[in-house]
């Protein structure tokens, strides 16, 4: 696929993404890991802007000398910003401008790729500024789903659920020997900083789940009092737990004799087969502690992923977000974009029923705060 289309693409993706929404529910941010999607969409514009065409375009005039300040989301070398609990108090610019914003810049940007032969510099950030705007097409639902979650009317963004549509069938435990193996990213095709360089790892013999835990099998753990027995807990969890008074995945709730689940097509009835997912690394670990056994390394996550079936939900790791060895990030204020992260964050492997196609990959590596329940999320058991 061309450049141009595959960048036009993911930007009306973006914009038939919030077709399904009220004015109204382009501003709301609940919590301060959420944002509201009229920042995602004019973030993802703001990138485009500073990252390509204030470089590649001489004399470029940006749209509005205050986005920047308002846009920018964590890049210390670009400048003030607005701070991030802050980014729904923010009534302008409307939704509109937003949308007027996205077209200005799209065009400049159809203009560059159109008249100007580019390097591989350029063509670099704009790949990168396209697989930063799918991530942040993936955070759109988690977002929204959060925010809506909250309201009393238990709105419905579409008639598809998200978390219900995969029967798993039956399970069973894959072995891997013993051995040294290559992990890392190895090809042409586009791959983040943090899955380079390509070396190798020594595993001890494993064995791996063929598929994720379903709903019935974390049920059967919350009926059996797993968030009551402090023993399955990291302590850290466990103040998180009971601070929090957190009694089962952050999208359940009981009525009566029945379990439902929020989902983006309203509350439902929780489907037992379906993997179970929102859960964070806490109660993945806790989980895993309860069944007598453990989560897999993010490197015997990746040797297993050809004889796996990934792809249904992002998958809680042991492994610490760590840089491989030799890492180097990239330079100016894309250093920021993944380096600066590496402290206190679990890593997660796969992708989700949201993740746009064709943005997976078995070498992602993707990250999280251990008590972060929000993406698609999973549980893949090991031993």
């Amino acid at each position: 696929m061309e450049l141009l289309e595959k960048y036009l693409l993911t930007r009306k993706a973006s914009e038939q993404l919030c077709a399904p929404l009220a004015i109204e529910d382009y501003v709301p941010q609940p919590a301060e890991f959420v944002s509201p999607p009229k920042w995602n969409l004019g973030h993802t514009t703001w990138f485009f802007e500073e990252i390509v065409l204030s470089r590649c375009i001489k004399n470029y005039k940006t749209y509005h000398p205050k986005f920047s300040y308002i846009f920018n989301s964590y890049y210390q070398a670009l400048g003030e910003r607005a701070k991030r609990a802050q980014r729904g108090d923010l009534s302008r610019p409307t939704v509109e401008e937003v949308y007027s914003y996205r077209k200005y810049v799209d065009d400049h940007i159809c203009q560059l790729l159109t008249d100007t032969e580019l390097d591989e510099e350029t063509e670099s950030l704009l790949e990168i500024g396209i697989n930063h705007e799918q991530q942040h097409q993936e955070l759109f639902y988690t977002d929204l789903k959060y925010t809506f979650s909250l309201n009393p009317l238990i709105p419905v963004y579409a008639e598809k659920a998200y978390c219900e549509d995969i029967a798993l069938g039956d399970s069973s435990f894959l072995d891997f020997d013993a051995g040294l193996y290559e992990v890392g990213y190895k090809g042409t095709g586009f791959a983040y900083d943090n899955e380079s360089p390509r070396h190798r790892v020594h595993l001890n013999a494993y064995n791996i789940a063929s598929k994720l835990v379903t709903n019935q099998e974390y049920l059967e753990f919350v009926e059996s009092g797993g968030y009551e027995n402090s023993s399955y807990w990291h302590d850290e969890a466990w103040t998180w737990l009971t601070t929090n008074t957190i009694t089962a995945p952050v999208y359940w709730q009981k009525q009566g004799e029945k379990w439902y689940q929020y989902t983006l097509a309203g509350l439902r009835e929780l489907q037992s087969d379906a993997p179970c997912t929102h859960v964070s690394y806490f109660e993945a670990y806790a989980f895993a502690q309860w069944r007598g056994m453990r989560l897999p390394t993010e490197f015997e996550w990746e040797v297993a992923a050809d004889m796996i079936n990934w792809g249904q939900r992002w998958e809680w790791t042991e492994s610490a977000y760590l840089p491989y060895p030799g890492y180097t990030k990239f330079d100016g204020a894309l250093g920021e974009y993944n380096g600066k992260f590496m402290v206190n964050q679990k890593v997660l492997r796969g992708s989700s029923v949201v993740t746009p196609k064709g943005h997976e990959r078995k070498t992602y590596r993707n990250f999280f705060h251990p008590h972060m329940p929000y993406q698609f999320n999973g549980i893949r058991l090991a031993k």
